[in-house]
């Protein structure tokens, strides 16, 4: 009787776990990836949107702050979300992309380098050579996910490498990731955008369960590869539903101007 109970959980739990990520993400033609040069892409996304000529030039400037930002790189231990929007950004051709971020360093350290007298002549990083950013792009993340660890606890009950793969299943975690960017008008601070998108994934983990086998434990550091896949996906659809709203923006108009008072007076 047992024998036959586990092969049935055995054959629901390779149901229920292998399928949906499966389902989702053996479709890599529109997995965020391939490369971009100026205004050429090479190996895009094909559900990325795409643009004629740039809607102007636009930074990417991710607060690292916040608790979303901790959990993405202590829990998740996955890097900057700034190069894969960079990414999109460019493949796009809707804005050209200036830096803003740590590699401003080295560019102020050349412009340091040349008031020394340090550089070759014709070197030419005198004034007036950096371009402005119009826009601002802000990312975030806002997780969701539920545990479900009793799947591990069924399977830990029989041991030996039932016991094993529960300690698997109870780190499984049924993941939403829905992510936020918000664009910002440079020069008067207004944001003129904001767009949401969202995908969700399988998480595979290893949690602790009755009975391991080592021949499992390999696994351990699988989740980062869904969750970054996850994330990219999330941004991805952000990033169209950005683009498109932004073909057919109209800026909002307030009577008397923007930031002069406004049309809610306060009492005498």
């Amino acid at each position: 009787m047992k024998t036959v109970l586990a092969t049935a959980v055995l054959a629901f739990l390779a149901a229920s776990i292998s399928a949906p990520a499966h389902a989702q993400w053996s479709k890599k033609k529109n997995d965020p990836q391939g490369a971009a040069a100026g205004a050429n892409s090479k190996g895009a996304a094909l559900n990325l949107e795409h643009c004629d000529e740039p809607m102007g030039t636009i930074a990417v400037v991710e607060e690292q702050e916040g608790d979303w930002y901790r959990y993405l790189s202590t829990d998740l231990r996955l890097p900057s979300t700034v190069p894969v929007i960079r990414m999109l950004i460019q493949q796009s051709n809707c804005f050209v992309v200036v830096e803003r971020g740590r590699a401003m360093q080295n560019m102020m350290q050349e412009r340091a380098l040349m008031d020394s007298g340090e550089l070759r002549q014709g070197s030419d990083f005198g004034k007036g050579k950096m371009v402005a950013a119009d826009y601002t792009m802000n990312p975030s993340i806002n997780f969701s996910q539920s545990n479900a660890g009793g799947i591990g606890g069924v399977l830990g009950a029989f041991g030996g490498k039932l016991g094993a793969i529960g300690a698997i299943a109870g780190g499984l975690k049924f993941k939403k990731a829905e992510t936020m960017l918000t664009m910002i008008d440079n020069r008067s601070g207004v944001q003129i955008g904001v767009a949401q998108g969202n995908a969700t994934k399988t998480d595979f983990g290893l949690g602790i369960g009755g009975g391991g086998s080592s021949g499992f434990g390999a696994l351990g550091g699988y989740s980062n590869t869904p969750e970054g896949k996850a994330l990219a996906a999330a941004f991805a659809n952000a990033y169209n539903n950005l683009v498109i709203a932004m073909r057919d923006y109209t800026p909002q108009q307030v009577q008397g101007g923007l930031g002069k008072g406004g049309k809610l007076k306060v009492g005498d």
